[in-house]
């Protein structure tokens, strides 16, 4: 196509009379709305050596040949047309000019097709020319648009209508351009085989938005009631925009998530989701959707989908919160602690949304952070009352977890001021109680019998721990009126304790142990032993004295808190023992007949009976 040029009629007839062979020239298509005209240019050629006096010319319709009987269309001759072109066929060129251009008007349908044209010389000289032209009848103007359309880049649509009636000249306009810019009409041009085209030119930059937009053109005819309208569809290629996708997502521990993708570009994208670089899912579609079925706090994260064609691409992000219970806590801490150190708890645990953090011990509040996945709590200086066991509890909307944990406090002994003796009856009982971490060993010392005795002769020491507390009791077989010192030592590996048991009256042991109903049970026995005790006295002439502490060596006899069932023989002997030891201390004051455990190194005893048995043989062998 070229711009309209001024090409008088008079070069074309040059053109023509230029000849020397038989030959025809005229456009191989030309097109005309229905209803109006057209004029199908034509020129022709014949050897020059022949000088017909005139020349006529005939125009067929689909063939060539005469003998087929085609339709004639304009016969210069006879003026005999066939029917369907009477009245509408007009020969416009100057056949002794040769030029044979043919005039057709009130075109209908039924008119397209092939037009040949055939030079009548006179006689033989007749020749009947290949060359045609195809007429197109048409009812939409032509609407070009270039082959890609991108957004943002600067496009030119043109309209074109055919041109070729020289009776009615078209007018055009364009439909649905709102938004696109004015457009520009360039006129008439001509076009390479010589026909012409009206133009118009619409220059817009598109947007996205313009895809698909139906873009129409108009063509009239002024001063007829023929109007002729075509459309074209744009195809705006651009990039693609992520315009569907999820918001942050929460979701519970072992559900099902979905997240959904849609993109928006022309062409369809490739849809990719990704997650710490790695593919999940792809394909080309408008919107994908990543399924995950059962999530666990390990996919909670960031995922991110990728959209990307041959224009462009972008990406989104949408974060996967996986909600969930606390996990076990987990508590660092030093089991043992020296009493004065400091000890730092540390306890730490995972869950969705972090959780509330307590540390109890005995159900006491120690410290409590919310929202938080660790707790630390210092201890400065730890006494033994920090010793125990302590929990950690994490708790959320989801559920609770707890851990528990023992602190154990290394301290040297501690003798508590319940540490005391009580005499009853002939025995006296001292009870040593002592806090200590680790175990204390113990023994209770009696300075003026020059005797410890240790927690290991069960005979004589028991001892039973509880918690921090150890309490060792030690039984004295002996008149109660005159008690020893007692001196209770307890050790461990940091340090020793010494206290010498306050005596206190036997009273307050035995309504400590019975209570009241039993003290007078206890009161009404404790009469009748002594009755029964002083009529067997007087029956053996016994005569005793009134304190065995007058001697300075008063007597001192160990044995077990505990008496044997099912032996009263060894109770009747260590009875009859005991009375024949205290009936020759009796009838030999002047003699000295204490011992301590020394004098009894050489003869070991089995149990307390033996022990009393020995002792009065040992009195005997003094006296003698």
């Amino acid at each position: 196509m070229i711009f309209l040029t001024a090409l008088p009629l008079f070069w074309i007839m040059i053109a023509a009379s230029r000849g020397g062979h038989w030959g025809a020239w005229m456009p191989s298509s030309i097109s005309a709305f229905e209803g109006t005209c057209v004029s199908i240019p034509c020129r022709f050629d014949f050897p020059d050596e022949l000088r017909p006096a005139v020349v006529h010319g005939v125009w067929y319709f689909n063939s060539p040949y005469p003998k087929n009987y085609p339709p004639v269309v304009f016969k210069s001759r006879t003026q005999v047309v066939h029917e369907s072109f009477q009245g509408r066929s007009r020969l416009l060129g100057d056949l002794g000019l040769r030029n044979c251009t043919l005039l057709l008007s009130n075109l209908s349908p039924e008119l397209g097709g092939k037009y040949y044209f055939r030079g009548d010389l006179g006689g033989y000289n007749q020749y009947t020319f290949s060359e045609h032209s195809v007429l197109d009848i048409i009812n939409t103007p032509n609407i070009v648009v270039p082959l890609e359309v991108v957004a943002g880049t600067e496009v030119e649509v043109s309209c074109l209508v055919p041109d070729n009636c020289p009776e009615l000249r078209p007018e055009l306009s364009w439909l649905g351009h709102d938004g696109l810019g004015e457009p520009a009409v360039l006129g008439r041009l001509r076009e390479d085989e010589g026909t012409w085209v009206q133009v118009s030119l619409l220059h817009f930059v598109p947007t996205r938005e313009a895809n698909g937009l139906r873009l129409g053109c108009q063509a009239s005819f002024p001063n007829t009631t023929l109007q002729f309208e075509g459309y074209a569809s744009l195809d705006v290629k651009y990039p693609p925009v992520i315009v569907e996708m999820n918001s942050s997502v929460e979701a519970i521990e072992g559900s099902h998530v979905g997240l959904l993708c849609g993109a928006d570009s022309n062409p369809l994208p490739l849809l990719t989701w990704m997650r710490d670089g790695t593919v999940l899912r792809e394909a080309v579609a408008e919107s994908l959707f990543l399924e995950l079925d059962e999530v666990t706090p390990g996919e909670d994260g960031v995922y991110a989908c990728l959209a990307e064609n041959a224009y462009g691409q972008d990406n989104r992000t949408v974060e996967l919160s996986v909600m969930y219970a606390p996990r076990k806590p987990t508590v660092n801490v030093t089991v043992v602690a020296v009493e004065g150190e400091t000890v730092s708890i540390l306890c730490s645990t995972e869950s969705n949304p972090d959780p509330i953090l307590t540390i109890f011990k005995e159900k006491q509040i120690l410290a409590t952070v919310i929202y938080e996945s660790e707790l630390q709590v210092e201890l400065p200086a730890v006494t033994p009352e920090d010793d125990g066991e302590y929990w950690c509890v994490a708790e959320n909307q989801y559920g609770q977890r707890a851990t528990a944990f023992n602190l154990s406090v290394e301290f040297a002994p501690v003798i508590l001021l319940e540490s005391h003796c009580a005499a009853a009856r002939d025995t006296v009982q001292c009870l040593c109680v002592v806090k200590s971490n680790p175990e204390p060993s113990v023994a209770f010392e009696l300075p003026s019998r020059n005797v410890t005795v240790n927690e290991t002769e069960r005979e004589f020491v028991y001892s039973e721990r509880s918690g921090l507390l150890l309490t060792s009791i030690l039984t004295l077989r002996g008149q109660a009126q005159a008690p020893p010192r007692v001196i209770c030592t307890s050790r461990n590996l940091y340090g020793t304790k010494s206290l010498e048991l306050p005596f206190q009256g036997a009273h307050r042991l035995m309504w400590a142990k019975i209570g009241p109903v039993g003290a007078v049970v206890a009161f009404a026995i404790l009469i009748a032993i002594v009755c029964y005790i002083t009529q067997t006295r007087r029956k053996k002439n016994v005569t005793e004295s009134p304190s065995f502490s007058a001697g300075g060596n008063p007597p001192v006899l160990f044995s077990s808190d505990f008496r044997i069932s099912g032996a009263p023989e060894k109770s009747e002997r260590r009875l009859g023992s005991e009375r024949r030891l205290l009936g020759l201390r009796g009838q030999h004051p002047e003699l000295d007949l204490s011992f301590s455990h020394s004098d009894l190194g050489k003869r070991p005893t089995k149990d307390s009976y033996t022990l009393t048995e020995e002792l009065a043989e040992y009195a005997e062998i003094r006296v003698k």
